[in-house]
């Protein structure tokens, strides 16, 4: 099954270029560093290195804590960081600057990943959540590499999905030395798919685990002195294409009985950030932008077009959406708004997170809407009553705390793999 992965894999590098190509038309950082994605890149350390894989900016945020802690307890190792796509990469940069190592992961073609190993050396490797790849894991196995996949996760959908290849995805877990995962549900979906209950580890979402920014209070209050302190504020954060006309509707709807609210609106993809202020626009409101540093009290939407900085814009913030579930994208992180003390709203399609999004809601620090106008009446909801809606994220707040600890037993199950390695 490998074998006729690998061929079809081969027949769509074409197909897969020019999708760089297109892709690069939005963005121009995918038409850089392609060399990368073959395996051609200068070897890397003269020592072998403790590999973390994450695949974008999502996958990279969470792991930061994981790649921090790392970098303390093996002082003296290389840490390598590879992600697929230029947001990660550049996340990367900006939180680790030089102090790791960073490339593109190369595809999943044999070749490639011959180069890259031989470059890289890695004495262990670190995947993300559910970054499963056929000839990857199996050159692993090959080399006698231990592969975690930390922070595990597999929605209902992605394990129907493997479930119809179950032939190629058995071989290619057979390749995993232990999963770590978020939840028993997605324990129970792992053993569905072969791999033997003595390879996972229960450990939680590290995300749970994600330190606050130093100084993001004092941050945060230079925000809201510069919005107007009296004004109400609600955020859009991580929203998707055809996600922003849903919300623009509720904000058009709430500016009805709140004529000074404040919307901070921040897309999910950079190469949307102009896209999404032409749109604002066009609706006829006025627009102040985080990367031009505009400080206009009057304006009635902020566009939070920077990346790294989440956090300090949900701080400073009263109510909180989070996107990616008015369409079906699978939702985002929304654990980062209930870690500052905001009521979350999240929209029906959280097939990414449906776990935790259970959970929170089960904690009352989080509402679920089905469209635009539910999500218009719950933010006037929180904003007419600050008693409720404070209480609401003091839930959510307490959730986040409650469920801490995941990253310290992940980072047992990496001494534990680690030592066997060096003895």
């Amino acid at each position: 099954m490998r074998l006729i992965y690998t061929f079809l894999f081969y027949l769509l590098i074409p197909i897969i270029l020019l999708r760089l190509l297109w892709r690069g038309v939005r963005a121009p950082a995918y038409w850089q560093r392609w060399l990368e994605r073959f395996g051609f890149l200068p070897k890397l350390s003269n020592q072998q290195c403790i590999w973390v894989h994450a695949v974008s900016m999502g996958e990279v945020q969470a792991a930061v804590p994981l790649i921090q802690a790392l970098q303390v307890r093996f002082s003296k190792q290389s840490i390598l960081v590879t992600t697929m796509t230029p947001t990660g990469s550049r996340r990367v940069r900006e939180v680790f600057g030089d102090s790791v190592l960073h490339v593109y992961l190369p595809y999943d073609l044999p070749g490639a990943l011959a180069r890259f190993f031989a470059r890289t050396q890695p004495r262990l490797l670190i995947l993300m959540e559910t970054e499963l790849w056929p000839n990857l894991l199996y050159a692993c196995q090959q080399r006698t590499i231990p592969v975690i996949l930390a922070n595990a996760r597999l929605s209902a959908g992605s394990a129907a999905g493997y479930q119809r290849i179950r032939g190629l995805v058995g071989e290619m877990l057979t390749g995993i030395t232990v999963v770590a995962a978020q939840t028993n549900v997605d324990a129970a979906r792992f053993i569905y798919l072969g791999v033997p209950p003595s390879k996972i580890q229960v450990t939680g979402s590290i995300k749970f685990d994600t330190p606050l920014p130093k100084n993001f209070l004092e941050q945060a209050a230079v925000l809201r002195s510069q919005w107007g302190v009296n004004r109400a504020v609600w955020i859009a954060a991580s929203t998707h294409e055809g996600e922003e006309e849903i919300v623009l509707e509720a904000f058009s709807n709430l500016k009805q009985a709140f004529h000074d609210l404040l919307l901070v609106l921040v897309p999910r993809h950079p190469e949307r950030f102009n896209r999404v202020a032409n749109l604002c626009r066009r609706q006829g409101f006025i627009v102040a932008r985080r990367s031009k540093g505009d400080v206009n009290v009057n304006a009635d939407i902020y566009l939070g077009d920077t990346m790294g900085e989440l956090h300090k814009l949900y701080t400073a913030c009263d109510v909180a959406f989070v996107g990616g579930s008015l369409v079906p994208i699978g939702g985002h992180n929304l654990l980062e708004p209930a870690a500052v003390g905001l009521p979350v709203i999240m929209g029906p399609h959280v097939f990414e997170c449906a776990e935790i999004c259970r959970q929170l809601l089960e904690a009352q620090g989080a509402k679920q809407v089905e469209d635009g106008e539910q999500l218009a009446n719950i933010v006037k909801m929180y904003l007419n009553d600050t008693t409720y809606c404070q209480q609401i994220g003091e839930n959510g707040r307490k959730f986040v705390r409650k469920n801490q600890g995941a990253l310290v037993r992940l980072l047992k199950i990496i001494d534990d793999i680690y030592c066997q390695v060096n003895h």
